[in-house]
C-alpha cells in the first residue's frame, strides 16, 4: 500500500475582540452554539443488530454496559472514533464510532468498522484496542495488544498488531504484525503515524516494559525496536507508563517527545534518527519535570497538553519555546473533576476536544451503573 504525503494544515484557535477573557483562554461568542456543547454518556450502549442479539450478549456476559470505558479518540467531520479496550469482559466491541451532529441526544456506539472485526479469539479481528490516530490522508490506524481482561486475569488472546482502515471505505488497508518486535512482558500503550520527506509511512509505538519505541515502515514492510537508554528510566520505580507526542515543525520536519511516568525528565528525538534506528548520542534531556506529567495528546503541531497525575487541569506547552512551568499554559479543567485521557483536534469546528472520565474510579471498580465520559470542549485561543 503506497501512503502519499499531504501537506499537513497549521491548527490554529482564532479568537476576536469581543471575547472575555478567563484562566482558560478565551471565550468568544461565536462558539456558545450548540455543536460546542459537551457530550456526556455513562458506560456504553451499542448499536445490535437486533434486541435478540443485544440479549444474547447481556446472557452470556459479552455485554456488561458499566465495564465500557472509552480512553482515546479522533475526530473527523461528525463523527468520533474511540478506542474501548477490553480491561475487563463484557466489552463487545473495541473499536467503536458515533456521532456528534448538533442535536445529538444520546450516545450510542457502532462498531466500526463491523461486528465481525471484533470478535475476541479471532486473530483477524481486533481484541483489545488502546490507542488510535487518524493521519491526513485519512487513515485510521489502531494498536491492537492482543490481551483482554487486563485488570482482572489478562489473557493474550492474539499477538498486538497495529491495523490501518480507511475512513472513507471502512475496509482494512494493512495489518502490521508486532509479533517479531515484541516479547512476553512488553506493554504495548501509544501509538504515533509519521511520514518521511519521501512520502514514506512510519508506525512508532511505545513498549513500556522493555524501555524501547517499535519502528515500522510500511514501504519497506519491516520494523525493529529502538531500545532507549538507561538514563530514560533513571529515578524511576518502575517502568510504567511510557508516553510518546509526536511534534510537527514548521519547515515540515517531525520530533518525537517521551517520557515516563515515574521519571522526573523529558526526551526527545528527531524522527529521521528514529526512522533510521540510530538514536544513540542523538536524544535530546530537554530538562526536569516540574510534576508527574500525563502527556494527553498534541494539536498536531508543535503543541503538546497535559495534565499532571491525578489533577484535572489541562496545560499546553508551545515546544517552541524553553520546557520550563513558566511556559505552560492552563487552558481547561473540567467542572466535575473528572480527568482527561486525550485531548484531540476538531478541524470542522476549529477547536481541541477532550474526552474526559472518572477514570481512576473505573480502574478501582468503583462506578456503579458505569464511567461517567464526556467530550468536552477547549475554549478559545491561547
Amino acid at each position: 500500500m503506497r501512503l502519499h504525503l499531504a501537506v499537513i494544515l497549521g491548527f490554529c484557535l482564532v479568537g476576536w475582540a469581543r471575547s472575555q477573557g478567563t484562566k482558560y483562554g478565551l471565550w468568544t461568542p461565536d462558539r456558545a452554539h450548540s455543536d460546542s456543547q459537551p457530550i456526556q454518556w455513562t458506560g456504553g450502549q451499542f448499536e445490535f443488530p437486533c434486541a435478540s442479539t443485544k440479549s444474547l450478549f447481556k446472557s452470556s456476559g459479552k455485554f456488561i454496559p458499566k465495564n465500557v470505558i472509552a480512553t482515546r479518540a479522533q475526530l473527523i467531520g461528525d463523527t468520533i472514533y474511540l478506542a474501548l479496550p477490553r480491561y475487563r469482559k463484557g466489552v463487545p466491541a473495541t473499536l467503536v464510532k458515533t456521532s456528534v451532529k448538533p442535536g445529538t441526544c444520546s450516545t450510542t456506539f457502532k462498531p466500526y468498522p463491523c461486528w465481525d472485526l471484533q470478535e475476541e479469539g479471532n486473530c483477524k479481528a481486533l481484541q483489545s484496542v488502546v490507542d488510535l490516530v487518524v493521519d491526513q490522508n485519512e487513515v485510521l490506524w489502531v494498536l491492537d495488544t492482543g490481551i483482554v481482561n487486563t485488570l482482572e486475569t489478562p489473557v493474550r488472546k492474539c499477538p498486538p498488531k497495529v491495523v490501518a482502515m480507511s475512513v472513507k471505505t471502512g475496509k482494512v488497508l494493512k495489518t502490521v504484525s508486532l509479533e517479531g518486535l515484541t516479547s512476553s512482558s512488553s506493554r504495548l500503550q501509544y501509538l504515533v503515524v509519521d511520514y518521511a520527506p519521501d512520502g514514506g509511512c512510519f508506525v512508532y509505538v511505545s513498549d513500556a516494559a522493555n524501555r524501547a519505541i517499535i519502528v515500522y515502515n510500511l514501504q519497506a514492510d519491516r520494523g525493529f525496536r529502538v531500545v532507549l537508554p538507561k538514563a530514560v528510566t533513571a529515578g524511576c520505580r518502575s517502568r510504567d507508563v511510557l508516553y510518546i507526542a509526536l511534534i510537527r515543525r514548521d519547515c515540515g520536519s517531525t520530533e518525537l517527545y517521551f517520557t515516563y511516568l515515574s521519571t522526573n525528565k523529558l526526551f526527545s528525538l528527531k524522527s529521521e534518527y528514529l526512522r533510521s534506528g540510530v538514536a544513540d548520542g542523538r536524544i535530546l534531556d530537554l530538562g526536569k519535570k516540574p510534576s508527574r506529567m500525563v502527556i494527553i495528546g498534541t494539536d498536531n503541531g508543535s503543541a503538546i497538553f497535559f495534565r499532571n497525575e491525578g489533577d484535572a487541569e489541562v496545560y499546553r506547552w508551545d515546544t517552541n519555546s524553553t520546557f520550563a512551568e513558566a511556559n505552560f499554559k492552563p487552558v481547561y479543567r473540567s467542572q466535575t473533576c473528572q480527568l482527561v485521557t486525550h485531548a484531540v483536534p476538531d478541524y470542522k469546528r476549529n477547536t481541541m476536544r477532550v474526552l474526559q472520565s472518572n477514570f481512576p474510579d473505573y480502574m478501582q471498580n468503583r462506578v456503579g451503573c458505569g464511567a461517567i465520559q464526556q467530550l468536552g470542549l477547549m475554549q478559545g485561543c491561547w
